[in-house]
């Protein structure tokens, strides 16, 4: 072989999708180095396309053990040598050093974002013998043919060390914070209990369960507070309407039966009938945080499994690259063609045609921008296969959504009648669309309440059917839910669009939190509560949002990497410090959050047979597998026990099969949609079923 030029990907489908788009005939021949695969182009010279498998070099402690703290040396080393589940990266690490021995032109064409540029530069820098200096950068939005041509005939001269440093820093800083508060809390708690449990905190993960831990606290402490709501029905025209009194809220029982005392057996007189035209201009178009938002509120898809869903769209080119906080599209990607391109596909044919007639295309655009990629949009490009439903939703969503940011604002009407019953007031209010706008693109994921409220003038004269007096407390504020604290961390601005969900899934599999309406275990309190005792500065938002601010400059080139290292080590030197001094008690605390907090979620129900003892999640010793058994079955007294999947969480639902009346459980399983099963593994309804 000759020389060559050597192109690195992030993961094998995107050197697939480069490969056939660089090839002069789109047939390159797929090869394997050692078990790697990776792809020969035929173009005007020789290409090799080498795919990585996500980040094949992390940050590792010099100093060998896992039970020693703090530690502040480190160096950047293969993920193999660091991680034991990563021994399989070893051999395309080997592999791609061999298959960059003899090229001389390098191309980093990984995604072009921090995790992206970082892959590329560690893989160049280490793996192809400093090659980081001289390699040069694809710089591409979408995996379409298309895209990926004009990025190769338009490569950037060299990497982009902005975006490079940043990624280095934030890693850095990510790994000082994340393996010695780590390390604190699990040595404390393993001296303690003598048994292993992986309890991690970091720079992001603390200020997290925080927000968690002190919304369960005033939900604790909430006292509700009485107060008295009157609504009067009306009969209309035949038609009975619910009109509210003036005061949403009246704070004594006092008033409100005035209220009622002067209202009875009084005709309703229409006082002012308030007409008011509006217009609801579109939606922006997606970034990442409004797609997890938007995609949790219509289908329940965790923040996650969104970010899962929207990574496989992309790899098979049919959106944009999806982790982006943008809210533009530039017409450099061509609305038109993709239009067009959508149009063939029935389900969004007319209103493609319906948008291309117009003489203009401009898009609402929202205020956030991102430097690397624009807002998230469908390629144009039909599915070469047919999607599973949650790709399917997700897709169609962004398409809807795509079409809408074209349309024209939508005109509504508010109409609001003031109801006058004996000198105390009413009010009737109605929303309706007028001109649908840019909401017939977006059906049917428009979330629009109507209401249709008959014609009325002032003067009118009403009779009074029925005037409600109903009781009423104040609530306590809502737990947050995956959709909402990604939206409070956002706000915060902690974490980065691409780490944000994995956050909020590690507080999950931590056993810090538990439920969709996100509780904090015992085991979460008492983390939480440590880190306000002994390290408040780590638990501080104003302190990770500061240092995130930072990182960012760096990608500017307005905040050197150096200064941004060395301050977060100045602060976590004097925490580990006081971590070490109270280990002891520290230890005690956590241990007894642990099994508190473990015989709380393997705990299901009362068990359905001997209405005795408790059904649990039981690990048999002989087999290390797990069933559900009833706590008698040890004692010989009952003999109830069920099988269930090996992998992924269970949860108690509260609810019993309507068939056997055992216990329904909850399963969750990473990147699956959770599912609800009877335990009962005799129950009729499984039988009829098979």
């Amino acid at each position: 072989m000759g020389r060559y030029t050597f192109i690195i990907t992030e993961k094998p489908d995107a050197a697939k999708r480069i490969a056939y788009a660089l090839d002069s005939e789109s047939r390159p021949t797929q090869k394997y180095e050692n078990r790697m695969p990776y792809y020969t182009v035929r173009r005007d010279r020789e290409i090799i396309v080498v795919p990585a498998l996500g980040h094949l070099y992390t940050v590792a402690a010099h100093r060998k053990g896992r039970d020693h703290y703090p530690l502040f040396d480190y160096t950047w080393t293969p993920r193999y040598m660091a991680e034991r589940k990563a021994a399989g990266t070893r051999a395309w690490v080997e592999a791609i050093t061999r298959l960059a021995e003899n090229a001389d032109i390098f191309i980093d064409a990984c995604d072009y974002d921090i995790e992206g540029s970082l892959i590329g530069y560690t893989i160049l820098k280490y793996a192809c013998g400093g090659k980081e200096s001289t390699a040069k950068r694809m710089k591409y939005s979408t995996l379409t043919n298309e895209d990926l041509e004009n990025s190769y005939a338009q490569l950037l001269p060299q990497l982009d060390f902005g975006l490079i440093e940043a990624g280095l820093a934030r890693h850095e800083v990510d790994w000082l914070y994340g393996i010695n508060l780590t390390r604190a809390l699990t040595t404390a708690a393993k001296n303690h209990t003598h048994k292993y449990v992986t309890l991690s905190t970091g720079r992001v993960q603390g200020p997290t369960l925080k927000f968690i831990v002190t919304r369960e606290k005033k939900i604790q402490t909430f006292v509700p507070t009485p107060y008295w709501k009157i609504t009067v029905h009306l009969d209309i025209d035949g038609q009975v309407i619910e009109a509210e009194y003036e005061k949403p809220a009246i704070e004594t029982k006092k008033e409100a039966l005035t209220v009622v005392e002067a209202c009875k057996g009084k005709d309703a007189v229409v006082e002012t009938v308030q007409i008011r035209q509006f217009q609801q201009p579109p939606p922006a178009p997606f970034d990442l945080g409004a797609l997890q938002a938007e995609a949790y509120r219509l289908f329940h898809y965790s923040p996650s499994r969104t970010s899962s869903i929207a990574q496989h769209l992309y790899l098979d080119a049919l959106i944009s690259y999806p982790r982006t906080s943008s809210q533009k599209l530039p017409p450099s990607i061509d609305y038109r063609a993709i239009l067009k391109n959508l149009g063939t596909m029935p389900k969004y044919n007319e209103l493609a045609r319906d948008l291309l007639s117009r003489s203009h295309l401009r898009p609402r655009e929202g205020g956030k921008q991102d430097p690397a990629h624009p807002a998230i949009y469908p390629t144009g490009n039909a599915p070469d296969a047919k999607l599973i439903s949650s790709d399917f939703s997700l897709w169609d969503l962004i398409i809807k959504r795509f079409l809408a940011v074209f349309g024209e604002p939508a005109t509504k009407q508010s109409i609001q009648a003031t109801i006058n019953i004996n000198q105390q007031r009413f009010y009737l209010k109605d929303i309706r669309t007028l001109e649908e706008g840019w909401t017939r693109f977006y059906k049917p994921y428009v979330h629009a309440q109507e209401t249709k409220l008959p014609e009325m003038i002032e003067g009118q004269t009403f009779k009074v059917k029925e005037l409600a007096l109903k009781d009423k407390f104040t609530q306590p504020p809502a737990r947050y839910n995956p959709s909402s604290l990604l939206r409070r961390m956002e706000r915060q601005n902690i974490g980065t669009k691409a780490t944000r969900a994995e956050t909020i899934q590690t507080l999950y599999s931590r056993k810090y939190i538990q439920n969709e309406r996100m509780a904090p275990t015992d085991l979460g309190f008492e983390v939480a509560g440590i880190l306000e005792a002994y390290c408040p500065a780590v638990a501080s938002v104003s302190l990770t949002r500061e240092l995130e601010e930072r990182m960012s400059k760096i990608q500017t080139g307005n905040e050197k990497k150096k200064s941004v290292l060395e301050e977060a080590t100045g602060i976590l030197k004097p925490v580990m410090l006081e971590l070490q001094q109270n280990e002891q008690m520290i230890g005690e605390q956590l241990g007894a959050a642990i099994i508190r907090t473990q015989k709380e979620q393997n705990t299901i129900a009362e068990c359905p047979i001997c209405r005795q003892g408790k059904l649990m999640v039981i690990y048999s010793r002989k087999t290390g597998k797990r069933f559900v058994g009833c706590t008698n079955y040890f004692e010989r007294k009952c003999s109830a026990s069920a099988p269930i999947p090996q992998q992924g969480g269970i949860a108690a639902t509260r609810r019993s099969c309507v068939t056997c009346g055992w216990p329904i459980v909850r399963i969750f399983r990473r990147g699956r949609r959770p599912w609800q099963m009877c335990l009962n593994p005799m129950c009729p309804s499984k039988r009829k079923r098979e």
